[in-house]
């Protein structure tokens, strides 16, 4: 589903991937370990085409995504989803808004219909109570909990890509985010650095 064909990058003249090559099946489970800094999340970034590589090829699915546009990448993307360590979260949106852009960008669904999926999606996760909350009023753990569930709702991904999801977190919330991820790759879905 993912290929790296020799794909080397650098920022300015720090080389953080030379000559890379791996592939991994949809259902295989992948963590790429390594210290602060050796290029865990700019391999995310590639993937996702968030990046360029220098040289090199990456594939999705059978696709060349390394030259393709923003629109092109549109489709190759979708098979993804992909989670930050920061989350991501729009901090001017409330949990409840968080959750629904993206079935208010790519769907037409009534109101009703957003909330009813989106209070389905948070109660799968424990943050139905959490609805109205903005992003700031969350702990760390709520907030990975809430961004995975974004990156979930308008779409049902083949892969899911996590950027050290559990950093930064408590034992607790650690273990939580392990088992949603768990949960959530069941069907042998699931790629973390």
């Amino acid at each position: 589903m993912i290929v790296f064909d020799k794909v080397g990058f650098s920022y300015g003249a720090r080389t953080v991937l030379k000559d890379v090559s791996f592939s991994i099946q949809a259902d295989e489970r992948v963590a790429i370990l390594g210290e602060s800094g050796e290029g865990k999340t700019t391999v995310l970034k590639l993937i996702m085409g968030l990046l360029k590589p220098d040289s090199g090829r990456i594939w999705i699915d059978g696709v060349d995504v390394t030259d393709k546009s923003e629109l092109e990448l549109r489709e190759p993307r979708l098979k993804l989803s992909i989670v930050f360590q920061e989350g991501a979260l729009f901090d001017s949106l409330s949990v409840k808004e968080n959750v629904a852009f993206c079935l208010r960008e790519y769907f037409r669904m009534s109101e009703k219909e957003i909330d009813q999926k989106v209070r389905e999606l948070l109660r799968k996760v424990g943050m139905e109570g959490a609805i109205d909350l903005m992003p700031e009023e969350l702990s760390g753990g709520m907030q990975r909990r809430v961004a995975m569930v974004r990156s979930i709702a308008a779409y049902e991904p083949r892969m899911f890509l996590y950027d050290e999801p559990t950093s930064g977190l408590d034992p607790v919330n650690a273990h939580t985010i392990c088992d949603l991820i768990l949960d959530l790759s069941k069907d042998g879905r699931g790629f973390s650095s």
